[in-house]
């Protein structure tokens, strides 16, 4: 926290259009050709060329998007107009069409809003379609008519990039700098394909600042290790994970010119990160329970989380917490196959603040308490090993049939 500056996030986010200088719009295309007026194409644009910066997935089989945007933000100095992204078809898997699509729908951008700065872009939805790029086209430049600075357009926006989610994801935090209101929106997709490095997730953030895009970067990864790689639904990687960090500069604040001011936008980036990586986890597919998993008292900060993952990841563990069942020694199980010298005379487990396993002792007249924590929609479990100051924060949910029901087709 800023010891001058108080960041705060703000009640009722309206999306990109809390951000001063960009402008929004989200409309029906029928990108996945099932005859439905579902928002599935977005289109965002700066009032000037911004700095930006991305993180991308890590997964050998990556989207078309992705290496087109890689290729944009590759250019030392690079200005973009601000991005393009659709929902319905990921444009993965889809070989030399899927790169051709994917930089025409950057150019395709430029040509319809009139701006000559490269558009990034991003798709998210089915694996191996080619996309339909006369709906998408047509979608384009529909969008590009109707780009305003409103809240509708901008929450619309919001609702046109998600897929299997059931609620759209916004949030926006601010502070004051010299008598200037700063401020950093973001929006975000994500309900399933979450862990570990972000997921199929597509996360936009915009800020009114002015800031060079190697300062973007380091603050989106910083910001992206502690919440997006943090987050874990399913197990399984995506194709088309993208973050994206745009500033327009509109402020005319340069952050880099004074580090109370620097720190602050850093703490607001993560804080947007932060509350919308916990919005993805709790929109999980099927999902009816969000975890905060804390481990803690590891030898490194490595062992804790290689902790915190065997045991979010677990099915098992997931499956039990689906159940409101406090099975504390699925958790210890998976806990020890993680392999980093968890000694069990060490060992604690709490839910919440009560205690299960106490330097590997059974609290069992606890039960009644465990349950009733296990049988909220969110709760806290910590994992102390007592053995050192390793410590990792994931936030992981549980395991319905209504997920199996729900991904055995599509």
């Amino acid at each position: 926290m800023s010891d001058t500056i108080t960041v705060k996030l703000i009640d009722n986010p309206g999306g990109i259009a809390d951000c001063p200088g960009f402008k929004t719009a989200g409309i029906a295309c029928d990108i996945r050709e099932n005859g439905k007026q579902q928002l599935d194409l977005a289109l965002v644009t700066a009032e000037s060329p911004c700095a930006a910066a991305g993180v991308f997935t890590l997964n050998d089989v990556c989207a078309a998007p992705v290496h087109v945007c890689k290729e944009i933000l590759s250019h030392s100095g690079v200005k973009v107009a601000g991005f393009v992204a659709n929902s319905g078809n990921a444009n993965a898997a889809t070989a030399e069409q899927g790169m051709v699509d994917a930089k025409e729908m950057s150019t395709n951008s430029q040509l319809e809003t009139g701006i000559g700065s490269p558009f990034l872009v991003c798709s998210t939805g089915r694996i191996g379609r080619v996309l339909p790029m006369g709906k998408i086209k047509a979608g384009i430049a529909a969008a590009a008519q109707r780009l305003n600075e409103s809240e509708e357009q901008s929450l619309n926006a919001a609702d046109a990039i998600l897929t299997s989610d059931t609620r759209r994801k916004v949030a926006t935090a601010q502070f004051v700098f010299n008598g200037k209101t700063i401020t950093v929106a973001g929006m975000a997709k994500g309900a399933g394909m979450i862990e570990p490095n972000m997921a199929t997730m597509l996360a936009f953030l915009t800020t009114d600042l002015e800031v060079e895009s190697s300062t973007l970067k380091d603050t989106l990864v910083r910001a992206c290790n502690k919440t997006f790689n943090r987050i874990s639904i399913d197990g399984d990687m995506s194709t088309n994970d993208t973050v994206l960090l745009l500033a327009n500069g509109k402020s005319g604040l340069v952050p880099n010119d004074h580090p109370e001011l620097l720190h602050a936008f850093r703490e607001a980036v993560f804080m947007v990160c932060d509350t919308l990586a916990e919005k993805i986890v709790g929109d999980g597919e099927k999902v009816t329970k969000l975890v905060e998993l804390v481990v803690e008292g590891c030898k490194t900060d490595k062992d804790a989380e290689k902790i915190a993952r065997s045991v979010g990841n677990s099915l098992l563990v997931k499956t039990s917490w689906y159940g409101s069942d406090p099975n504390w020694g699925r958790l210890a199980d998976a806990a020890g196959y993680a392999r980093v010298g968890l000694k069990e005379e060490c060992f604690d487990i709490h839910y919440d603040e009560v205690p299960a396993l106490i330097k590997g002792k059974p609290q069992d007249s606890k039960l009644s308490e465990w349950k009733t924590i296990v049988s909220k929609k969110r709760f806290r479990i910590t994992l102390n090993l007592n053995q050192g100051d390793g410590n990792f924060r994931l936030l992981t949910s549980d395991l319905s049939e209504a997920y199996v029901d729900f991904n055995k087709s599509e």
